[in-house]
């Protein structure tokens, strides 16, 4: 049996599909599609060296690697590696010559520190540690049964507070990008980011495959954008949202939580029967709505950070 890594065969569909198969089957608490895989790698800004790699024995993809340069941080030198194996198929090495292989992609595109996440279990722990990482924060992964499950009741907004859909500001999205960096800049993170790339989070966000316009929703107050909930779908019945928040100027007034009941309302109406989420776990306010809903956390993840050098 031989072990190899390669780049993934964007042409390729099969390759694709095997790809995001790997991806669904050890993260089955995220959305992943063959077309969202392809639109990711097409749609890379050129500055992230973006690279996806997947380990194959004997013609079957056993593991993939998504690996890059942060570029949209005002610190040089930064990147990421995120490995995962088919659950039936580790122990076979090819964690190992992933990490490898992307630790020199990073190393020649001058990355000098690399970030990680690995599921928060004693053996990918360990796998993380073998490889010089060491550990961080820690993340959630949360679901909620929109089929039999109950939401809360909608609540009329307050006055002077407007429900409405993403898809309302598609003909020209840009205040949401405002508030969208607004409120990633304000995420718990290792790494600190500068949203200010319009046209890339058009890309990126806007017109990615999975997103959906019409099933995130904003509260806007004197005709601004003050917090939303946005919205991915598989385009079937998985549902998740990817980011909630407020403008600084509108917290404290539950904005953020009628935002994303709305959402979640309208995901069940259109038959979406699992909601997913995730929450770095020291964002208790996000937490706390959350819990409000009755998310469970379905896995938790572990943030790894090593610093390398050229030869690696």
């Amino acid at each position: 049996m031989t072990l190899t890594v390669r780049s993934l065969r964007t042409e390729d569909r099969a390759d694709i599909e095997a790809f995001a198969g790997v991806r669904r089957a050890a993260l089955p608490f995220l959305l992943f599609t063959p077309e969202a895989v392809a639109y990711d790698i097409a749609h890379a800004h050129p500055d992230a060296h973006f690279r996806a790699l997947v380990a194959e024995e004997d013609g079957e993809v056993l593991g993939t690697a998504q690996t890059g340069v942060v570029h949209d941080s005002p610190k040089p030198g930064q990147g990421y590696v995120n490995v995962y194996v088919h659950p039936e198929r580790t122990r076979r090495g090819a964690g190992a010559l992933l990490v490898r292989t992307a630790e020199r992609h990073l190393a020649a595109a001058g990355v000098t520190k690399a970030f990680a996440w690995v599921l928060d279990a004693p053996g990918n722990r360990a796998f993380a540690e073998r490889h010089g990482y060491h550990s961080s924060r820690t993340a959630h992964f949360l679901r909620l049964d929109l089929a039999n499950g109950t939401l809360p009741p909608l609540q009329d907004p307050p006055p002077g507070v407007e429900l409405r859909r993403g898809s309302d500001f598609a003909a020209d999205p840009r205040a949401l990008f405002t508030l969208d960096a607004e409120t990633m800049s304000d995420e718990p993170s290792d790494v600190v980011y500068s949203f200010t790339d319009y046209e890339a989070w058009l890309r990126e966000t806007w017109q990615h495959p999975l997103f959906s316009p019409e099933l995130t929703s904003v509260a806007v107050v004197d005709g601004r954008p003050a917090a939303f909930s946005a919205a991915r779908t598989d385009g079937a019945t998985r549902y998740g949202t990817v980011m909630t928040g407020t403008a600084r100027d509108f917290r404290g007034r539950g904005l953020a939580k009628l935002a994303k009941n709305d959402s979640l309302h309208r995901a069940r109406a259109a038959g979406c029967t699992e909601a997913l989420t995730g929450n770095d776990a020291g964002n208790g306010p996000m937490i706390a709505i959350n819990n409000w809903f009755g998310y469970e956390i379905c896995a938790t993840e572990a943030r790894y950070v090593r610093e390398l050098n050229r030869d690696d």
